[in-house]
């Protein structure tokens, strides 16, 4: 039987659970399939969000010769392939899954034909493309971002599965827990729909209570099944980048040979330890900054087998390090006040007054020059009036914050509660 996934695939936008703001009414993309002109595009989102299921959708309605490739299976000649069918048709579309994973060259081969248009070109991703796809490429596409499923709108695809699917709607089904589910799903709709088949399938009455027990049980026995590319991808990295923070270097290098074992992109890994050294550690120790991005560049170069080594060192290091997340919380509590307050106007004296017209309307007036004081500081105000005095940076409890929390309180005193 198709897994239950394939089977409740949305056919039309109106089908297709969240992702508002790109198919909504008057949203960008649905106006673009509406008037039949789409552009090229990267598709950019987690795993199960929809991004196979738009390029299908687009497909279904504009019925234009629409071509499929995986950038795991495919290369250059099959991307000419397309092309030269392309070119004898009007209007070709070419959907390519994956394509962080096609290399330069690979990448290289599709610039011309979508450049002159001989085909309209449709990318999905889990990767930010702003470093895996070239940017010759990138600046001819439109990207847009899919977003995580929220709860809500996963249960509403079960609830949607149970009643209209003509496998389960011959039985009495009840979601009476949903968190296993949703947790082990991962906010995958492809895996959330074929873990809630399993359960069902394992079920042997047609009355079916569903709950947390029944999916934990249903999940153990399908573990031994999961293909190391594909679900337990992200539950792996989630443990390698969780022991990390937890500060246990043995349980991190465990995961870490675990994803090298699985045959795990380096890139993939190394750029995690990046995200974690800024993310986790910060300014608790800037050094691990420096030593996750010198490892990105080290295993880029040498590739498997030798930057597994390089991988180890950087992994143990960001696992023994000091931690802190205040960089972090800092810019999440920053954009949670743009988006509060809007765009508040820049305090006068820290305005740039490149024109005599910006001098004369008090640009720049009563800005004091750091230099100029004792200490290369002066206590003037530098955020918007409706914010003035909020602490969003708080430097966490560890050796080197606590050497910056001081520095800024001898100079802020108490305006910012340092």
């Amino acid at each position: 039987m198709t897994p239950l996934a394939e089977r409740l695939r949305p056919q039309t936008l109106d089908e297709l659970t969240g992702q508002e703001h790109l198919t909504g009414k008057g949203s960008v993309l649905r106006t673009s399939i509406e008037h039949q002109k789409i552009p090229s595009m990267i598709l950019w989102g987690p795993p199960g969000v929809g991004k196979t299921t738009i390029a299908n959708i687009i497909a279904h309605n504009l019925q234009f010769p629409f071509y499929t490739l995986s950038a795991i299976s495919a290369g250059v000649k099959d991307v000419r392939e397309v092309i030269e069918k392309a070119k004898k048709e009007q209007n070709s579309i070419l959907f390519i899954d994956e394509i962080h994973r096609f290399n330069k060259g690979q990448q290289d081969a599709l610039l011309g034909a979508v450049e002159k248009g001989t085909i309209t070109l449709i990318g999905a991703t889990t990767e930010n493309p702003s470093f895996e796809v070239n940017s010759a490429l990138l600046s001819r596409c439109q990207v847009y971002i899919l977003k995580p499923l929220d709860k809500s709108s996963l249960i509403a695809l079960m609830n949607h599965a149970i009643k209209e699917d003509k496998y389960l709607s011959t039985k009495n089904i009840e979601l009476k827990e949903t968190e296993a589910l949703i947790n082990l799903s991962g906010g995958d709709a492809r895996r959330l729909l074929n873990l809630l088949e399993l359960v069902i399938n394992q079920a042997k009455e047609n009355d079916i209570e569903i709950t947390d027990q029944m999916v934990m049980n249903a999940a153990q026995q399908k573990t031994a099944l999961y293909d190391k590319k594909g679900e337990q991808h992200y539950d792996i990295i989630s443990a390698f980048i969780k022991s990390m923070r937890g500060s246990d270097p043995n349980a991190a290098v465990y995961w870490l040979a675990r994803m090298i074992e699985g045959g795990e992109e380096v890139k993939f890994i190394a750029r995690r330890m990046v995200i974690f050294a800024s993310e986790d550690i910060g300014n608790a120790n800037p050094t691990a900054l420096v030593l996750a991005t010198n490892a990105f560049q080290a295993v880029n170069m040498i590739g498997y087998p030798e930057s597994r080594i390089i991988l180890s060192q950087c992994a143990t290091y960001l696992a023994s390090s000091a931690k802190s997340n205040a960089s972090y919380e800092a810019i999440g509590k920053a954009q949670m006040l743009v988006k509060q307050h809007g765009d508040l106007p820049v305090p006068l004296p820290i305005r740039n007054a490149p024109t005599k017209l910006m001098k004369k309307l008090d640009y720049g007036k009563d800005y004091q020059y750091a230099h100029s004081f004792e200490n290369n500081f002066a206590k003037m105000e530098f955020l918007p009036d409706k914010i003035k005095n909020t602490l969003i940076y708080n430097p966490g409890k560890n050796a080197r914050e606590d050497e910056l929390r001081r520095f800024l309180k001898a100079r802020w005193e108490d305006k910012y509660g340092y």
